[in-house]
């Protein structure tokens, strides 16, 4: 028999509180071991037993859950489900919280929590026990790969310029942790590399405050993609929440389409889709990385980039937050090179300044 899921509710409404524990406890293989008013009592809560995921508020009195998740992150890492209003419709609050190592992100209602519990119930229970499967001391030590976000910092490398569409384009995916990862990767890349294409999954509303986030510490230009945008070296476009993007070669140079698609393998953006794209339409000129991500989202996509002749790396089990994506793109057969998160930067530039 599998070992329960333990879990801490942490929230300042007695509603939310009782509706989560409800919810929660009528599940298979998940026990609600307790709930908190606030941070401070949750604390005091997990000194005598620790829970494998909490489920946390972010507006809280004495100390907000973005303050106490960096805490737990500091002291003992543990799965951390963000539950929160302060988090709707991309809020910066979402991006800080998946920067400080949440793992899921759930955008709860100011009003009619009784209906919110019912109608998402099913996606409160797949947060946490994806939570459960996540590995959040990996989080760590890729943040601390990391430094604060800070002013661009011009690069003194120089590499050959990129040439469109004769040129190459760098594809990047990844799914839970992959906030930490892009950091990673991005922040040590010099600016004359071929353009970048880069599925993140996130809610919709996101992924314009990460590419705000990832300027700050990448000499690069971040940007959420539009449609029909150049892709140009020094560059990298993320596909929007919500649409689907795909790499199009032009007369003169790549560019993306970003369109209102179908939901590909569970996902909209979804990895495979773009790397689907630019096994067509880039070939042998580009580089496929997969990161960090819950499921099989871009395995297929990268499996069709590595038979058209591109380099493909997937990050290793050892710094994954989740080895799904990575693990599936192996098993296909459509991984070149495995190799750890600090390393993936590495094969990106030995790629772009190879012959």
């Amino acid at each position: 028999m599998n070992t329960p899921i333990k879990v801490l509710i942490v929230d300042d409404s007695i509603l939310v509180r009782e509706s989560a524990r409800k919810l929660l406890s009528a599940q298979a293989n998940i026990q609600v071991m307790d709930t908190a008013s606030d941070a401070i009592l949750a604390w005091e809560k997990m000194q005598r037993a620790w829970p494998d995921v909490i489920v946390l508020d972010i507006q809280m009195p004495r100390m907000d859950g973005i303050s106490f998740l960096r805490k737990i992150m500091a002291e003992r890492p543990t799965p951390v489900v963000i539950c929160s209003s302060l988090i709707a419709n991309g809020a910066q609050a979402g991006i800080d919280a998946l920067a400080a190592g949440a793992v899921g992100l759930i955008s709860k209602p100011k009003t009619d929590v009784l209906s919110f519990f019912s109608d998402e119930s099913d996606n409160i229970v797949a947060a946490v026990r994806a939570a459960a499967r996540s590995h959040p001391e990996r989080l760590r030590a890729a943040a601390r790969a990391v430094a604060p976000p800070r002013a661009p910092v011009e690069s003194t490398e120089r590499l050959p310029a990129a040439k469109q569409p004769d040129g190459r384009v760098i594809a990047l995916g990844a799914s839970t942790g992959g906030t930490q990862a892009l950091e990673t990767v991005l922040s040590t890349l010099p600016p004359g590399l071929p353009g970048i294409v880069l599925v993140q999954h996130m809610p919709p509303g996101f992924t314009q405050k990460l590419a705000d986030r990832l300027n700050k510490c990448t000499a690069l230009t971040v940007l959420e993609a539009q449609h029909k945008q150049p892709v140009t070296p020094g560059q990298a476009l993320i596909a929007p929440a919500g649409k689907q993007m795909r790499l199009v070669r032009g007369l003169q140079a790549f560019h993306v389409e970003v369109l209102d698609g179908p939901v590909i393998n569970r996902h909209r953006p979804s990895v495979d889709c773009l790397f689907g794209s630019v096994a067509k339409a880039a070939g042998a000129q580009a580089i496929g990385v997969l990161m960090t991500g819950m499921g099989d989202d871009g395995a297929l996509g990268m499996k069709e980039m590595h038979d058209a002749g591109a380099f493909t790396v997937a990050e290793a089990e050892e710094t994954c937050v989740v080895f799904g994506m990575p693990r599936a793109a192996i098993e296909r057969g459509g991984v070149r090179e495995v190799v750890p998160l600090h390393k993936i930067a590495d094969k990106i530039r030995y790629w772009a300044t190879r012959a």
